[in-house]
């Protein structure tokens, strides 16, 4: 296989348009392998699916409300508008560098090889995570459906003992499904993911219209914090951005994809930030509706069962649970699709021989297209992660902010650099697409929407990562859960760390040897 590392690729591709997606991956020193046969709503699917609005929503909703009541909806467009300054950035990146593994590869263009290669680490551990977490909110569905989903135990409750085991093996069942689909043909799972989307969104806007409709209260209602607000406004909204922060990730989903989709330049920026505001607009008009018209916002419903509770018994157990079967679509698709994104990112640093076991995981197979060995590792590293549920309720929340953190961590990595090279004057913002049309640009707005999202990736990263034993640990007595975000990220880098250092040690005795060989 034709390869060359980042670190020797020149760091702005020439203006001249493509004729082919060939071509334009030749430009990197890569060849061709996987199957180039996604169009521009395939690749929004690949973004939107990564989203999610569904699954999070119904995933986090009942956090979000419980620490900081109405006014936790307020975090929404906050958490919004600093990921379309930071996807503003990435489509910039994704028209001059479409290549699969994009934090990955945009960090080590920017940067150096060394930072590029923790970035893309960072990434696909924070991505399996995310895979975990997403296969977890079955049980926020499933078991409201039907109680035969409860297969352990009788308290379907995330936060209860049976609960949490439950979702572990509702989760590990999933996994099996998504993994299969990931390893027969690009062609099914674009069809899986595009039939998904389209169920999802047509779900979101029905969730919407009939929330709506059935409201019993004001908009007004959003200014008003809970009982479990900490730390008054300010807090209940930092806590409260929790939920939009876990909703609002995955959106360069679309850029990962850019070797299986035509004409990538002009296709991917485009999808990832009409991904991200899709979701972002259906997203917050679910959290509104579930809000008012929720039956009450004081018997603790809300901060335990979420909007499934608003779904069933404000439009009567017909409509909702119809409404849940659409969520369930959702969270197997969000899954999948997390999934090979993950898959894509380590095919992507394989190939650039940059992790253990790269012939294999970068091998692709030439009838489907498919990298299958990633999804494989993907599938079996987020199934291993779901048996911590089986120790502890409060690991269900743990895994779910660690993944958040990790994505804002790696996406700050791109950012960082990228602010930096414009500053040096080091970034093109010339050059055309495949069509001839000008390459997405910021123009005279990079730098300052640039500086914004990168301030603001770093701030969402200390809220996020902070140890509250209030968030964390509310039992009390298990300190590594209020520590457990920053332990994990501490164990990420050193891990790393460690691979890097016997990675070039061996390379260094391999080198050695050839020099006495020869």
């Amino acid at each position: 296989m034709t390869t060359t590392a980042p670190s020797d690729v020149r760091p702005d591709p020439p203006g001249s348009p493509a004729s082919s997606g060939d071509q334009s991956l030749a430009e990197f020193g890569y060849r061709q392998e996987l199957h180039r046969s996604l169009g521009r709503y395939a690749s929004f699917a690949a973004g939107f699916s990564f989203i999610s609005v569904l699954t999070t929503v119904f995933q986090f909703f009942a956090f979000g409300y419980a620490f900081g009541g109405p006014v936790f909806f307020w975090a929404w467009p906050a958490v919004l508008a600093g990921q379309l300054m930071v996807a503003a950035c990435f489509a910039e990146l994704a028209a001059r560098y479409p290549i699969s593994g994009a934090i990955y590869q945009w960090s080590s263009r920017l940067s150096t090889a060394a930072f590029g290669w923790f970035a893309g680490w960072i990434m696909v551990i924070g991505q399996i995570v995310v895979v975990a977490a997403a296969a977890l909110a079955l049980q926020m569905v499933l078991p409201p459906i039907w109680s035969g989903f409860q297969l352990v135990g009788t308290d379907p409750s995330p936060a209860s003992a049976d609960g949490a085991a439950n979702a572990a093996v509702l989760g590990v069942v999933l996994l099996v499904l998504t993994t299969v689909v990931n390893l027969l043909d690009n062609r099914v799972m674009s069809v899986v993911n595009r039939v998904g989307v389209t169920a999802e969104i047509i779900g979101a806007v029905l969730i919407v219209v009939l929330l709506l409709t059935h409201s019993r209260r004001t908009p007004g209602i959003t200014f008003h914090t809970g009982g479990g607000a900490q730390g008054g406004l300010f807090g209940a909204l930092l806590v409260g951005s929790f939920t939009a922060a876990y909703v609002m990730i995955g959106f360069d989903s679309a850029g990962e994809m850019s070797e299986e989709t035509h004409n990538p330049r002009r296709t991917a920026p485009r999808t990832i930030l009409t991904a991200l505001a899709a979701a972002g607009l259906l997203g917050g008009l679910v959290i509104l509706g579930g809000l008012l018209a929720a039956p009450s916002l004081t018997d603790g419903h809300l901060a335990v069962d979420g909007l499934g509770y608003v779904l069933t018994s404000s439009l009567g157990d017909g409509v909702g649970k119809a409404l849940l079967a659409d969520v369930v679509v959702a969270i197997a698709v969000a899954t999948l699709a997390i999934q090979t994104a993950a898959g894509r990112m380590l095919f992507s640093m394989a190939r650039d021989g940059r992790l253990p076991f790269s012939a294999r995981l970068s091998r692709v197979d030439p009838r489907t297209g498919m990298p299958g060995a990633p999804a494989l590792v993907v599938g079996v590293l987020a199934a291993a992660l779901l048996l911590l549920d089986f120790a502890s309720p409060d690991a269900f929340l743990a895994i779910g902010t660690t993944c958040i953190v990790l994505l804002y961590l790696a996406y700050a990595m791109v950012t960082g650099p990228l602010l930096v090279r414009r500053l040096r004057g080091g970034f093109a913002t010339g050059g055309t697409d495949e069509q001839g049309a000008p390459l997405f640009s910021l123009g005279r707005w990079g730098v300052p929407v640039n500086a914004l999202a990168l301030l603001y990736g770093l701030f969402m990263c200390v809220n996020l990562a902070w140890p509250r034993a209030a968030v964390y640990d509310p039992a009390g007595g298990h300190w590594y859960f209020q520590w457990f975000t920053v332990l994990f990220l501490a164990a990420t880098l050193a891990l790393g760390a460690g691979y890097r250092a016997y990675a070039s040690r061996a390379r260094t005795g391999r080198e050695a040897a050839e020099a006495v060989a020869a």
